[in-house]
């Protein structure tokens, strides 16, 4: 049995079906015969009752023909159209909003896209509600937005009781439960046209009454009467049984097909026919100008990929209730695969000619301006009667009216002929403009527009309009609502407070409530964006909608099954890094326009360099939240997109296409992870960041394929892991702590060799040499004892597990400087050069002295623990012209000034971004100033660095010029905006507090990642002045006068 006559009772309708066929195949007529009257007044129709069974598929059964002799040639009928046509009859008879049979509720009907009638919108008016249609007032009062209702979907009515429910809540709510139901497209399980149980078919219905002429009918013609399988068993029609009661005469396949479409379409007021057209043309000739669905001539014609033309609005009625195929060779395609005729043919289309329709003219109209000669037949008649009968019969052939006779032709015009039509009200309105208003030609148009609105009573509009007179704005957008949101740290329940008070106060919608921010950071955050890599990831999934995902996924592969004692959230790395891109796209091609570099130039690719950080965040502990217990520490990862390269065609170099231009800022630098962790636990750190690694790793040998201004493009990736303190490095590369004898992180000199040659080294250690030692570590393959092990490997005391650039941290380096310095000031306050073995007591007092010199003088007030602000205000000359104070020596005073004025000298060189750009001279004598600085501490300070040195002093006397050398920088790669993110945590944590951690950790990491997005940086940058423009929104009256609304932007 073929599908579409399949249903849920399918072994008893096999069985009917087989017996009912085989029954009536003597008596079926051939294809090319007619069907006779006695058979075409027995054709059921198929409405009303027959909800029970399958619908029109089976009323092909009840004529005695097969489904191939009823679809022969030239009598095929469309299935689909006849079940749809049946699904709309029945929706016409339920309500919109209760789903209730429209008969039963007592009352009139009301149509849910029209206007309110008179004595409803007087009522609603009374109290309070200002709405002109019903879907206004339905989308108040049941929630339910009906402005995108579908005829083959909704039913097009509601109810007298639906109506009742909302004049009661005065348009404004509802004081009953009205469940709307959910209205779903006709499929072939339809519960409107095959109820699956007896309870959903029509139940408590009473018993039809018996027809008049029943009783003295035979029994036999009574049982045929309601099954007539032959020609001979026919219900005789009477006066008293006429036709429409229960039966309908037979109609031509085609004709029925076309009364379908038509009902689907509706477009018989909209379109041409094709009889306006002369009688002598080809018939083939007037189909190629008609639209093969509604059978018109074409308006807005398309073309299908099968070269066959429609109407635009035709064709998409049509794919929505039948599905995108064509109605003529039912070849599936794509809407989007429309396409605009040939020019030609559009030449000819506008050319036919048409025949005017209006009596006692019959003039030959051009298809193109047929509307206007139909609308100067309109306005040439001055006669009431004659108008009206002439609009009667020009109404099918005018232009779509949807707002107004002349509002609606002005706007169908060209814009040539706009101006010319309206020439003299122009020159009238410039006229009164230069005399009245100087000149200013916009606001007298806009306050015309504005008196007509309030004439309408369309105050809402008109309240709109008068405020963007103003400058003050309809609405703001969601991005920028959002990020207000993020910047200003408000959670979900401050900000909708803020939303509700500014929308009593202002009465307008200023801000956007929550559920428009939450569609639009979806766009924002990674998983939103489709990508491919080729090769493919080794060991990653294929899959791009991946949001937040639980950090410890690699737990039991990187460690024994030992449960995890901590938490952790984190994006997957490449998911991360396109949505980074996706996020710069208006950047990068900015600076394609910038460099001239056009598409057939960019074969070989982007190259993209990621700056990598990691850093603990000390104690993170809170008082609220419940859950298990965390380590009450926590660990920040994050990466960096330092820049974009692309190698064009003809040219030796890469070009740079894009540049951080803050790559300290914490608006650059994106978190990927967040743990409760230490830092010091090696394995747990290990286990976390392991598939972090893994990503890199295979991101490493493969392409990332990527749409970038409508064009997919391919991007290769380098990482550099320099955003990492001293402490982190020993960390991933499995060094020895800070207090070890090997003082560097990039040489393998011992402390006693740093402190004795303080400016002579080079980098020699590397991620693969450190593995390498580890192995020996382990193994130890020369039975060495543990010190000659230990003087082999050079510290090396774990295995690395995260590959980091030898590099020295920017940042790090400024508070290890600034610590000793602080230590050489005490000690030659106390006169330390002259003491072998001061006491504790007398080292708090050079201490205490210190202080209270540096808080009165400097405003510097002590700290537990050196931080960044307090080393630059530390490092100053200011600063140690104020701690000379108290030194008794002249001599060493000078020794102080000097040694701070190389260190102010030397400073700028790691600090910069680009020191070859920014201090050219201090970088070529910063060997000169580094040697001058080793002489000093080795001389004059030597009772301080006499067979030691701290290791951040050493990285910067001995490794500076060499790392930006190779580099070119050392403060773009610093770990600054790392830090500065770390402050963000804490903010972000308490502004999204709740009980379950996990929770709380999700919601971090997704603000601080809108946090950092380029996209809302720039609204939040064009709408700096928005403080200023709300409050002039909320209340006019106490914004203060010399507040310019032409500086504030328009939302």
């Amino acid at each position: 049995m073929p599908d579409e006559l399949c249903h849920p009772y399918s072994k008893f309708s096999d069985w009917k079906f087989k017996l009912f066929r085989v029954r009536s195949m003597e008596k079926a007529p051939l294809p090319s015969e007619p069907p006779s009257e006695k058979e075409a007044q027995m054709r059921v129709d198929v409405q009303g009752d027959a909800r029970g069974l399958p619908g029109s598929v089976m009323k092909l059964c009840l004529g005695g023909k097969s489904k191939e002799n009823v679809e022969g040639a030239g009598r095929r009928v469309d299935l689909k159209l006849q079940e749809i046509d049946t699904h709309m009859n029945h929706l016409r008879s339920l309500c919109r909003l209760c789903g209730m049979i429209l008969r039963k509720a007592k009352g009139p009907e009301h149509e849910v896209q029209g206007n309110l009638d008179d004595s409803s919108k007087c009522a609603l008016r009374r109290m309070g509600c200002k709405a002109s249609s019903w879907s206004e007032v339905i989308l108040k009062v049941f929630k339910v937005d009906v402005s995108g209702d579908m005829e083959t979907i909704h039913p097009s009515m509601f109810c007298h009781r639906c109506w009742t429910v909302a004049m009661r809540g005065g348009g404004f709510c509802s004081f009953t439960r009205t469940r709307v139901p959910v209205w779903k497209p006709h499929t072939s399980h339809c519960l409107l046209c095959f109820p699956k149980r007896l309870i959903l078919q029509r139940r408590g219905r009473k018993r039809s009454k018996p027809l008049r002429s029943a009783h003295c009918l035979p029994k036999r013609t009574k049982r045929d009467s309601s099954t007539p399988t032959g020609g001979n068993r026919v219900w005789r029609q009477t006066t008293d049984n006429p036709e429409a009661f229960g039966l309908r005469a037979w109609v031509k396949p085609a004709a029925q097909k076309t009364l379908w479409v038509k009902n689907i379409t509706r477009c018989q007021k909209d379109h041409l026919s094709y009889r306006l057209l002369p009688g002598d043309l080809p018939k083939d000739f007037v189909n190629g100008v008609t639209c093969q669905v509604c059978e018109h001539l074409l308006s807005d014609p398309v073309q299908s990929p099968c070269l066959h033309l429609f109407c635009r609005t035709c064709i998409q009625k049509y794919s929505q209730s039948l599905g995108p195929q064509c109605p003529s060779c039912g070849i599936l395609f794509n809407p989007c695969d429309l396409t605009s005729p040939a020019k030609a043919f559009l030449s000819v289309l506008n050319s036919l000619p048409l025949v005017c329709p209006r009596e006692g003219c019959g003039e030959w109209v051009r298809l193109d301006s047929f509307g206007d000669h139909c609308l100067n037949h309109c306005l040439e008649t001055n006669d009431d009667e004659g108008q009206g009968n002439s609009e009667q019969n020009l109404d099918g052939y005018l232009p779509v009216n949807k707002g107004g006779r002349p509002r609606q032709h002005l706007l169908s015009l060209t814009r040539r002929a706009q101006k010319h039509r309206l020439r003299e009200l122009k020159n009238q309105v410039k006229a009164f403009a230069d005399k009245e208003e100087g000149g200013d030609v916009k606001a007298v148009c806009l306050t015309l527009f504005l008196l007509a609105l309030r004439a309408g009573n369309e105050h809402r509009q008109a309240d709109e309009l008068e405020a963007m007179m103003q400058g003050r704005g309809l609405g703001l957008h969601p991005a920028v609502c959002l990020a207000i949101r993020v910047n200003t740290f408000l959670s979900c329940s401050q900000y909708h407070k803020m939303y509700r008070t500014v929308k009593a106060t202002s009465g307008r919608q200023i801000f956007q409530p929550l559920h428009t921010l939450r569609t639009a950071e979806k766009e924002l955050l990674p998983g939103f964006h489709q990508f491919e890599w080729q090769p493919a990831l080794k060991n990653v999934s294929t899959s791009w909608d991946v949001g937040i995902i639980d950090g410890l996924s690699g737990w039991t592969v990187s460690v024994d099954d030992i449960p995890a004692d901590t938490i952790s959230r984190r994006f997957r790395y490449d998911v991360a890094l396109v949505s980074a891109l996706k996020d710069l796209e208006e950047d990068i091609m900015e600076g394609l326009r910038e460099r001239g570099l056009d598409d057939s130039t960019c074969t070989s690719g982007f190259t993209v360099v990621i700056k990598e950080s990691c850093d603990g965040m000390g104690d993170v502990s809170e008082k609220h939240g419940g859950g298990p217990a965390v380590p009450e520490k926590a660990v920040r990862f994050s990466f960096t997109v330092m820049s974009i390269t692309v190698q064009a065609e003809g040219e030796e170099e890469a070009v740079t296409i894009f540049q951080e231009q803050k790559p300290n800022s914490e608006l650059s630098c994106r978190p990927l992870c967040l743990m409760f962790v230490d830092e010091s636990d090696h394995e747990m750190l290990t286990a976390i960041l392991g598939p972090v690694v893994a990503e890199r790793r295979a991101m490493k040998e493969s392409r990332l394929i990527l749409s970038i201004g409508g064009l997919l493009r391919s991007f290769r990736f380098y990482f550099r892991g320099t955003g990492y303190d001293e402490k982190m490095v020993r960390e991933m590369e499995g060094l020895e702590a800070s207090g070890s004898t090997y003082v560097c992180t990039l040489c393998d000199s011992t402390r006693a060799e740093a402190s004795q040659n303080m400016v002579l080294h080079s980098i020699t250690r590397s991620h693969e040499e450190n593995l390498e030692r580890y192995e020996i570590w382990r193994t130890n393959p020369f039975s060495e004892s543990a010190d000659e092990l230990r003087d082999r490997v050079k510290g090396v005391s774990a295995k690395p597990f995260m590959e980091t650039q030898a590099t020295l941290d920017a940042l790090h380096c400024d508070i290890g400087n600034a610590t000793e310095f602080y230590k050489i000031f005490q000690d030659e306050i106390g006169e330390m050069y002259l003491k072998n073995n001061p006491t504790r007591e007398e080292r708090r007092r050079w201490r205490s002295a210190l202080d209270k010199q540096l808080r009165k003088m400097v405003k510097l007030k002590p700290v537990m623990r050196m931080n960044g602000n307090y080393a630059r205000r530390l490092m100053t000359r200011e600063a140690v012209e104020v701690v000379c104070e108290l030194v008794p020596s002249e001599e060493r005073r000078k020794a102080l000034r000097e040694l701070m004025e190389l260190y102010i000298q030397m400073k700028p060189v790691w600090r910069s971004t680009c020191p070859a750009r920014d201090c050219p001279d201090q970088l070529c004598r910063y060997s000169f100033n580094s040697q001058r600085f080793a002489e000093l501490l080795s001389t004059t300070f030597k009772y301080r660095y006499d067979g030691k040195i701290t290791n951040y002093l050493h990285k910067t006397l001995a490794h500076v010029p060499e790392i930006v050398e190779r580099d070119g920088s050392i403060g773009a790669w610093a770990s600054e905006g790392n830090e500065s993110g770390n402050k963000l945590f804490r903010r972000f944590r308490k502004m999204n507090a709740r009980q379950s951690k996990t929770f709380e950790l999700e919601d971090i990491l997704k603000h601080h990642w809108l946090y950092t997005s380029k996209y809302l940086q720039k609204f939040m940058e064009a709408h700096k002045n928005s403080p200023k423009a709300l409050q002039a929104t909320i209340n006019p009256e106490e914004c203060s006068d010399d507040l310019d609304m032409a500086d504030i932007p328009d939302f």
